[in-house]
């Protein structure tokens, strides 16, 4: 049972299957299974409190300011009131526990929300709308179009044709196009039927419930027979039900049990390395504190033996001195508590919560076209923006665009696309102004399909059997979807872009594939609507690296069409097609130094005889249940062999805007850069010279493409000798000692020059073994840029990982993809809501809708989050340190005794009130030069890399500025005050008197020191100073007046004190003279440094305030080259939807009844070409010579060295 929400009975026993039978809730019961009402609230009204305390008291920080409020109880010990710590703690814990509250009863509304969401539940043979609460395991249930799928279901019957559902797993996966689930026909006869449905008894044995997504196994019994259940025949909650009228659906798994909830668990929870560096402070300001109290405590036993006696008088006194120590520890334990501040961990969140909505807010990284705001998706990592050393990116969607178009083509040795002038037999360069080609001929065109090489279709109109033979391989060879709501009017749904491009291009040229069904492929070729039966799928995957499709056309010839990767389709070529392949590798090689994606196409007609075999044998192995896919791959290695050669496809995938600019202000920035893509070698490589991440400049790019480890080893070694001639072997690990643990670190080693480093997904996989990963990551580590291409999603997480366990720096992963997910598990994960759905931004901690937006997010945001967080950190361990270290000089002068050298008020009021609001405020609005500045200098991002700002070192410097603040705080107004006497004669050496000094020369002193460390006055800043300074003054006047006395007299004891001495003249000379002493070595030490060896920020700032000139623009660099590099064609990780298709399980509805797309004017008599075809022959001219480019502003940056650096 539960009870106030905790489960306080026995943990439900592990499932090993699940029975299931329909429409018998009774006997479904029995297995106590979970009920479809999900609960992800962690609280109730009872459970808040106590829940929520425990959790509380579990930081350290908490339960050691609980551990002194139960000391501050003991009489003996406590000379501090309890108020002084129960007050922070409370206000702290009441902060957190209204978060923590908002946060649950926001998850409180989202539970009620989706439980009482409605759906028609199948009951006593009638529809009844229910709760989605209510729902159990064995429902039948009833969806619509557009609702959301209520609970894990198997499809039972659907409204389409051939029993198909369409669905959208945006909510799961974040793709946005359609898949495909067809029922088993057994249950789909029963269609609609209430009495059918009703009467359906069958019974489900499946897996337990599990987190994969992607697989389903189980059987249904049903009239005494057994069908097999996998993943296409099952409906998971969290989809939504599109262009299907009505389903049925069989309740597998319920509420928690869903796959969408098991999906549901924590995050890795990331942290910053400035909290991984406070964790260490924290302990040392521990033994730091152990150590003073401890010192105090042998001094009170010292001063107890020597001196103790002569206080009898006036003091009860121990007499065991011992005894009085162990007391004096414990006392001072609770007086010196504030050198760990309770408010520091609750003003870092109210920071970092502040610098968020400053990503959030900012429009410049507004994505108008898609409407699409920068977010912040998590509070806690703002700093680590500011020290990225490592960017790891994917390339296709986060570099390009991932809008495919259908740019060249090469068919039967003939190369397609370019423009060539007539006259002269150049090439020229394709611009808007260009006409591009006439495709009014074809009503089914795509308007938005642009081309200008109109050789290409006086070909099509010529019916030259080898273009008819390209572009009807591209309708026939794919496994698009297509939808026709109204006559002309085609939607693709296509597995990725680049297959959608294909089959938009063979559209526009004429060949427009119209529908689909299990069996057949209409097409529409020149205007005839011919249908092709459709045999056999043999589906792409990432092994395979390219698909085929069987046909049989109308005249009953029998051909197999296939598309690839280069490298896989040339090895199963027919010997003849030795010539063919000689030119078409070289249009690939122009292609690709376009950077366009390429793929090759073949075919081969197939004997009736043979393939009816073949069939046979295929069929065999698709049910077998052992080494299906072992006994599957061969029988596709056996058809897929002795292929003609057709030609090959040139896709363009655009880089998006701003990604060069970004990548050489990163560049500058001294952060570094690694693509990890699934592309092919010559396509990654030839993207990353476009995009300005490989230059023509650098030293060298080294190639590692070995296909043995010791090859891999021996490839990264010299690379490693010749960037870094004088490297030893052994001498580049060096222990980083944390907490105890002693991990290795790869230490930066330097290198004279540029260099870059292409490693292709077989070394890549040797490299990453345990014994070379070292190997690997040293001799990358001294490389500007790092392009990792055919990797597999799982050996980004593992380079990422790798990166992150042997080098002490931050790293970012960028990524829009779902095969991105792992990857961007980096320590700031960045997604970019793209064209490969929402999944990666749904796993990130930032996100925005261009790469661009990147160097905001770094250089501006990122670097004032740190800067802004580091001088929050100074400033606190400062004003903490030195109202402390006051505590520990007086005890020398107060017999050890542990009384107080402040007001216990003061005490109070300290962090909460009178220096809380100007440090957050410098903490929330400071920055050292404005946005633009800080994109035209990115050199002022190297800083936050070297720790600079914030370190071991950086603290002991604020521990001694303190030690020395504290002792001019206490010995100035002692000294002052020692043996002075009043305007009136009356005497001004009283502790009250002292203490209300030493607290105004604190408060001023510190309000003076933060307006040094403040570098952009606003009026916020004004206020929060001014106003602190005003409120210590108000405060101190109201307290020690004789009402409050008179109210409570032991808090209130400071009686007149005020008014008696801070109208002294004497009293005002300290408090002047102690805040000038405690900043002069601070403004000495900055103006002597920044005359000897200023830093970046001192030259920047210096050179802005001599300019006097508003921040720049950000520039916008534009960057074209061509090389003859080669390219690739880059396949999706995801397996294709050929299974989908060949078992029944795509297209709606039947084509439209056929009708003339096409105006078949390239028959008509009348007929003349218009193009260059009959003269254009591009097989042996000269390629283009390599292009002088322009030198980007990198170039001259690196070339001319600016004086002010």
């Amino acid at each position: 049972m539960s009870f106030f929400g905790l489960d306080c009975t026995r943990k439900k026993e592990r499932e090993e299957e699940r029975k299931i039978r329909a429409n018998d809730r009774e006997y479904n019961l029995s297995f106590k299974y979970a009920t479809n009402s999900i609960k992800t609230s962690k609280y109730n009204p009872f459970t808040f409190l106590p829940l929520n305390l425990f959790e509380q008291f579990q930081r350290i920080a908490n339960a050691y300011f609980l551990f002194l409020l139960i000391l501050q109880v003991i009489p003996a010990i406590s000379s501090l009131s309890w108020f002084t710590t129960v007050v922070p703690l409370v206000l702290v814990l009441s902060v957190t526990a209204a978060k923590d509250a908002i946060d649950d009863i926001n998850r409180h509304r989202s539970d009620r929300k989706v439980n009482n969401r409605k759906v028609n539940v199948l009951i006593s043979g009638k529809l009844i709308s229910e709760k989605w609460m209510n729902v159990q395991v064995g429902d039948i249930i009833k969806l619509e179009n557009n609702q959301f799928v209520t609970a894990d279901l198997l499809l039972l019957s659907s409204s389409e044709p051939l029993n198909l559902i369409y669905i959208e797993t945006a909510e799961l996966d974040g793709e946005t196009n359609l898949k495909v689930k067809q029922a088993l026909t057994v249950t789909g006869d029963m269609g609609d039927n209430l009495e059918a449905l009703a009467a359906f008894n069958g019974e489900v044995c499946c897996e337990p419930p599990n987190n994969r997504l992607d697989r389903f196994t189980g059987t249904l019994t049903f009239d005494s027979q057994k069908y097999s259940l996998d993943n296409e025949r099952v409906l998971l909650r969290g989809c939504t039900l599109r262009n299907t009228d009505w389903c049925f659906g069989l309740v597998l798994f319920a509420g928690p049990d869903t796959k969408l909830m098991q999906n549901c668990g924590k995050s890795t929870f990331k942290r910053t390395s400035i909290d991984r560096l406070m964790n260490v402070l924290v302990l040392f300001i521990f033994g730091l504190l152990a150590l003073m109290c401890i010192i105090l405590a042998v001094g009170n036993w010292i001063w107890e033996n020597h001196a103790g006696s002569k206080f009898k008088a006036f003091l009860p006194r121990e007499e065991n001195t011992v005894f009085s120590a162990f007391l004096t520890f414990w006392s001072y334990i609770i007086i010196l508590n504030t050198v760990v501040p309770i408010s520091l961990y609750v003003s870092m969140e109210v920071i970092r919560l502040g610098n968020s909505y400053y990503i959030n807010w900012d429009r410049t990284m507004y994505h108008a076209q898609t409407d699409t705001p920068a977010e912040a998706r998590t509070t806690t990592l703002n700093e680590d923006l500011g020290q990225i050393k490592y960017v790891f990116s994917d390339k296709t969607g986060t570099l390009t665009q991932n809008i495919m178009t259908f740019n060249k083509c090469s068919i039967n040795g003939k190369s397609y696309g370019d423009v060539i002038d007539h006259y002269s037999g150049q090439r020229l360069e394709i611009t808007e102004e260009m006409t591009p080609v006439d495709f009014s001929f074809n009503r089914l065109a795509d308007p938005k399909f642009l081309f200008y090489d109109h050789s290409l279709v006086e070909g099509v109109k010529l019916e030259l059997p080898d273009v008819h033979a390209f572009f009807r391989l591209l309708a026939l060879c794919h496994t698009v979807m297509a939808e026709e709501k109204r006559e002309g009017d085609l939607v693709y749904q296509a597995q990725s872009p680049d297959e959608g491009a294909l089959v938009t291009a063979a559209r526009n040229f004429g060949f427009v594939f119209r529908s689909r069904s299990p069996e057949t492929v209409t097409i529409e070729e020149m205007g005839v609507q011919r249908s092709y039966e459709l045999l056999a799928i043999l589906d792409f995957n990432n092994v395979r690296k390219r698909m085929s499709v069987i046909v049989r056309n109308p005249e009953g010839k029998l051909s197999l069409y296939c598309k690839g990767a280069d490298t896989i389709i040339y090895e199963r070529l027919h010997p003849s097609c030795s010539e063919v392949m000689k030119v078409t590798t070289e249009h690939l090689n122009e292609f690709a130094g376009e950077g366009l994606r390429t793929l090759v196409l073949a075919y081969k007609d197939l004997d009736e005889e043979y393939f009816s075999e073949w069939k046979q044998r295929h069929h065999e192995s698709s049910v077998g249940l052992e080494d299906r896919e072992e006994n599957l791959e061969k029988l596709y290695e056996e058809i897929e062999k002795d292929m003609m050669l057709i030609g090959a496809t040139a896709i363009e995938d655009k880089l998006q805007d701003g990604v060069s600019q970004t990548i050489e202000l990163l560049a500058r920035a001294e952060i570094k850069i690694w693509v990890l893509t699934g592309d092919k070698q010559e396509t990654a490589e030839n993207i990353g010279y476009s995009c300005n991440l490989l230059r023509e400049e650098m030293n060298d790019v080294f190639i590692v493409a070995a296909n043995s480890p010791e090859e891999v080893r021996q490839e990264l070694r010299d690379a490693r000798l010749k960037m870094c001639p004088d490297t030893e072997q052994d001498k580049f690990l060096i222990p980083e000692i944390i907490l105890g643990n002693t991990p290795k670190v790869v230490e930066d080693e330097n290198v004279n020059g540029e260099y870059g480093l292409v490693i292709n997904g077989h070394s890549l996989a040797f490299a990453l073994e345990s014994n070379m990963e070292l190997e690997f990551l040293r001799t990358a580590c001294m490389c500007k840029t790092v392009i990792c291409c055919r990797v597999t999603p799982l050996q980004k997480a593992q380079v990422v990982e790798l990166v992150k366990k042997y080098k002490k720096a931050v790293t970012l992963a960028i990524g829009d993809g779902a095969n991105d997910v792992n990857m961007i598990k980096a320590h700031i994960g960045v997604g970019i809501s793209g064209q490969e759905g929402m999944q990666a931004v749904l796993s990130s901690d930032f996100s925005f809708a261009q790469f661009r937006f990147l160097q905001r997010l770094l250089l501006v945001h990122g670097r004032w989050s740190y800067l802004r967080m580091c001088k929050f950190l100074r400033y606190f361990f400062y004003k903490n340190f030195t109202f402390t270290f006051v505590h520990f000089w007086y005890a020398f002068f107060c017999g050890f005794s542990a009384q107080t050298v402040y007001d216990e008020g003061y005490i109070t009021l300290y962090n909460l009130v009178y220096t809380a609001l100007p440090v957050l405020g410098m903490s929330l609005f400071d920055q050292d030069v404005n946005a633009g500045w800080s994109l035209e200098y990115p050199q002022l991002y190297l800083p936050g890399q070297l720790s600079q700002y914030f370190s071991k070192r950086a603290f002991m410097m604020c521990a001694l500025h303190s030690w020395y603040s504290s002792l001019v705080l206490f010995f100035v107004p002692y000294a002052a005050t020692y043996d002075t006497a009043r305007d009136d004669g009356k005497d001004g050496a009283d502790y009250q008197s002292f203490a209300l000094i030493t607290q105004t020369c604190l408060t001023v002193t510190m309000c003076v020191q933060l307006g040094l460390d403040l570098s952009y006055w606003t009026v916020v800043n004004h206020i929060f100073v001014w106003g602190s300074l005003g409120m210590f003054f108000i405060l101190t006047f109201a307290m020690y007046t004789d009402g409050l006395f008179q109210l409570r007299p032991s808090s209130f004891a400071f009686i007149g004190t005020a008014k008696n001495c801070l109208n002294q003249p004497n009293v005002w000379l300290t408090v002047v003279l102690t805040a000038i002493l405690c900043v002069l070595p601070v403004v000495a030490y900055r103006f002597i440094y920044s005359q000897i060896s200023p830093t970046i920020n001192e030259k920047v700032r210096h050179k802005v305030c001599q300019m006097k000139e508003p921040a720049p623009r950000p520039r916008r660099t534009r960057l074209s080259r061509r090389s003859t590099r080669r390219s690739g064609y880059a396949f999706s990780h995801a397996h294709g939807y050929g299974d989908l298709v060949t078992s029944g399980r795509f297209l709606r509805r039947n084509a439209l009844t056929s009708s003339t797309g096409l105006i078949p004017t390239g028959r008509s008599p009348g007929f003349k070409p218009t193009g260059w075809s009959a003269c254009y022959s591009p097989v042996g001219r000269e390629q283009n010579p390599k292009q002088k480019v322009e030198p980007t502003s990198l170039q001259l940056f690196r070339a001319v060295k600016d004086s002010l650096f």
